[in-house]
């Protein structure tokens, strides 16, 4: 039963590593303004909130440690801060509000 279960469970993981990762590559394909952040990977990135227009690239990116905005300046082609932080009022979809470490 518990080998079952452990099956089970690394299934779903694996599964849903392999769909993250099929995603991404489509993003990738389809717009060249789309780029995997350095701090993450192929597998683990998942963009929550994506632009409208006529470019479909991200605006806002998580993996397991950290957040990510697409900040459109060449200098500074994203921002990150960790889901660790501890910043007064923060909102994972308003960079405004991501403090400065």
């Amino acid at each position: 039963m518990a080998m079952g279960a452990l099956a089970c469970v690394l299934y779903l993981v694996l599964n849903n590593s392999v769909t993250q990762m099929l995603s991404n590559a489509l993003m990738l394909l389809m717009d060249r303004a789309n780029f995997i952040p350095a701090e993450s990977s192929i597998w683990t990135f998942e963009p929550y909130e994506i632009n409208q227009g006529s470019s479909s690239y991200w605006l806002y990116g998580e993996d397991r440690v950290n957040f990510y905005f697409f900040a459109y300046t060449p200098e500074n082609a994203y921002r990150v801060i960790a889901k660790s932080n501890q910043c007064a009022g923060f909102d994972k979809r308003d960079v405004r509000t991501w403090c400065t470490p």
